[in-house]
């Protein structure tokens, strides 16, 4: 098997209508419902789908909010996104800090979407 990348990930969200507007107003990703009912977030070619855990089907019947936690880049400076948080009274449980990214260094900083998933937003160095 040779495994070429991700297609996407799944968070599974008590609220999704308030969770569409917060990674619409903090990360300006743009919501798409792909069926009437299901949801995803969207950015560059990447996606987020979003999972009700009021209707998760049986095959993710374990999966709970808050138990996501993952990263994401961009090319704003991370000073600047320390700025636009604050800005938007989210507050940041970690950073900026250097960590090791998929292919090197990172800058990261750290903060939590409404269902308390662990967010990293990052700088490749």
């Amino acid at each position: 098997m040779n495994i070429l990348g991700f297609d996407h990930i799944v968070l599974c969200v008590k609220n999704v209508e308030e969770t569409l507007e917060f990674y619409e107003r903090v990360l300006g990703m743009q919501r798409r419902e792909e069926r009437p009912g299901k949801w995803s977030l969207h950015f560059g070619s990447n996606k987020i789908s979003l999972q009700d855990v009021q209707s998760s089907p049986d095959l993710a019947k374990r999966t709970v909010p808050g138990s996501g936690n993952f990263c994401v880049l961009t090319n704003t400076p991370i000073a600047e996104v320390v700025e636009q948080l604050r800005s938007m009274n989210v507050e940041i449980v970690e950073g900026p800090a250097e960590k090791a990214g998929a292919v090197g260094r990172i800058l990261s900083v750290y903060f939590r979407d409404p269902d308390l998933n662990l967010v990293e937003v990052s700088n490749r160095l």
